[in-house]
C-alpha cells in the first residue's frame, strides 16, 4: 500500500469542538479577568498561551487519528490454532 487511509474527519472534528469551546473560554476568562486599564497587557500572553496549547492538541489528535487508521487498514494476521499445521 503506498498511501496511507484518511483520518476520520467527523472524528476528528467531534473530539476538538470540545477543546475549542475549552479554547474560548480560556481566552474570554483572560479578557475578562484583567484589570480596567491593562486589559490588553495581561491578557494577551494568557490568550496566546491557550490558543498555542489548541494548536499543538489539534495537531496531536489528527496525527492520532491518522495512525489508527493506519493500523485499522492493517489488521492482525490470523494465528492459527495448532501450530503444527504451520510446519506442514
Amino acid at each position: 500500500m503506498s498511501e496511507l487511509p484518511a483520518l476520520d474527519r467527523e472524528a476528528y472534528r467531534q473530539q476538538m469542538l470540545a477543546e475549542f469551546q475549552r479554547v474560548l473560554e480560556d481566552v474570554a476568562d483572560a479578557v475578562d479577568d484583567a484589570p480596567v486599564g491593562r486589559v490588553i497587557r495581561d491578557s494577551e500572553e494568557k490568550a496566546r498561551e491557550a490558543l498555542d496549547r489548541f494548536r499543538q492538541i489539534a495537531y496531536e489528535k489528527a496525527l492520532q487519528l491518522k495512525v489508527d487508521a493506519a493500523e485499522a487498514a492493517f489488521p492482525p494476521s490470523a494465528q492459527p490454532d495448532d501450530w503444527s499445521a504451520v510446519a506442514e
